[in-house]
């Protein structure tokens, strides 16, 4: 049975992802360190800062998942830096292209919305799976979580099935070569460290699990 998520849940998710990405922001660096500028936590953390601002400002609260997700996009591609900006504001503003207006959302909707996100990143970074990146989260992600919606799961359980696949995702990206990014420039010196972008995409999975549990059926 298709449940609802509403625009609240939608925030929180927001707000949870900047909490997770300011508890790892040390672990973010490090990894980052390894195989590329040092610069990723640091950079989310700002972005992020931003967001929750904007998040919890009276004045500028969102009326429908759209405009919430188009707000924090816009955010995070302004105060970003690197890749990550874009292509997270890629993955927001994608995954609201088919629910203009809507104050909720179906778990129906729900997997349509990663998979159009997962486009947007795929159409913007121009990586696959198995490059070494964020996608390496994200695609597994999005894929178990159709499979499980498809299949009439409780959005609980579907979005711990996609939790579980990203974290798989992110840790077997330290068994990857870097094929796109400042990654790419280590070649084979890039096997055996954790990518830092998967890592970050594994936690904002996990933050729409923590928030996006069912409230009604």
């Amino acid at each position: 049975m298709s449940q609802e998520i509403t625009l609240a849940q939608f925030e929180t998710w927001m707000l949870t992802f900047a909490q997770l990405i300011f508890e790892h922001e040390e672990l973010l660096t490090e990894l980052d360190a390894s195989i590329g500028d040092a610069d990723h936590g640091i950079n989310m953390v700002r972005g992020l800062q931003k967001v929750r601002e904007r998040l919890e400002d009276p004045s500028l609260q969102a009326q429908d998942v759209a405009s919430l997700f188009r707000s924090v996009a816009m955010t995070l591609i302004s105060s970003v830096g690197g890749a990550a900006g874009p292509l997270y504001g890629a993955f927001l503003l994608r995954a609201v292209k088919s629910i203009n207006g809507n104050g909720s959302v179906t778990s129906n909707e729900l997997a349509v919305m990663f998979r159009d996100g997962l486009e947007g990143v795929q159409q913007r970074g121009k990586a696959q799976l198995n490059d070494k990146t964020m996608l390496d989260s994200l695609q597994p992600a999005v894929e178990a979580l159709e499979v499980s919606v498809a299949a009439g799961d409780e959005i609980d359980s579907a979005l711990q099935d996609a939790v579980a696949a990203a974290e798989m995702g992110m840790l077997r990206t330290a068994e990857l070569q870097a094929s796109k990014g400042r990654a790419s420039y280590l070649g084979a010196r890039s096997v055996g460290h954790q990518d830092p972008g998967a890592t970050s995409a594994y936690l904002l999975i996990d933050a729409a699990a923590k928030s996006l549990a069912s409230t009604s059926s």
